[in-house]
């Protein structure tokens, strides 16, 4: 009886020496912050003279929808709204270059084919009557097998430039409601 009672014991630790071999750690730089992020988040971030956070989110999502985004998502007491459009992500380098391999015998190559492009927008207010405003691009790219060939991040300075300055418009124009 104490035979078999030492053989479970056994067993049992191995299993949980096994099963704690398999668990997987995060890596130490994982939550670090690097001069790019900071860079970016500079990027993404600006701050409006306005302590009226639900008019500088209304005309952020007047603006998304302007540049063709779907709002879908918006919650006006956190602050926040996410929106997507589709767009076609056909490179026309990587269609060469799949004819190329293709005509040399090396058969199909997926390419790239259709693209999401995400977009969220937070607001904080901050010192009395201003509040900031930070908006991220993120654009997921499926490839013509179906599968996901890249999920990135967009950190074109232009893109923000070009948000930043309808919204401002924007702003200008309802605050002054022309």
């Amino acid at each position: 009886m104490k035979v078999q009672g030492f053989r479970v014991i056994s067993l049992l630790s191995l299993c949980a020496i096994l099963l704690s071999a398999c668990v997987q750690t995060v890596p130490k730089d994982a939550l670090t912050f690097t001069p790019e992020s900071l860079k970016n988040r500079q990027l993404q971030t600006k701050r409006f003279e306005t302590g009226n956070e639900r008019k500088l989110l209304s005309a952020g999502a007047q603006v998304l929808q302007d540049m063709g985004f779907t709002i879908e998502e918006s919650e006006m007491k956190l602050g926040a709204i996410v929106g997507s459009k589709d767009a076609d992500a056909t490179n026309a380098g990587q269609v060469a270059g799949a004819i190329l391999i293709a005509a040399l015998g090396g058969g199909s190559v997926p390419i790239d084919d259709k693209q999401k492009i995400r977009v969220s927008v937070v607001t904080k207010p901050t010192s009395g009557k201003t509040t900031n405003l930070r908006v991220t691009f993120q654009r997921i790219v499926w490839n013509t097998n179906g599968q996901v060939s890249r999920l990135e991040f967009v950190n074109d300075e232009e893109i923000y430039k070009g948000f930043f300055d309808k919204l401002s418009k924007s702003v200008f124009l309802t605050a002054n409601e022309i």
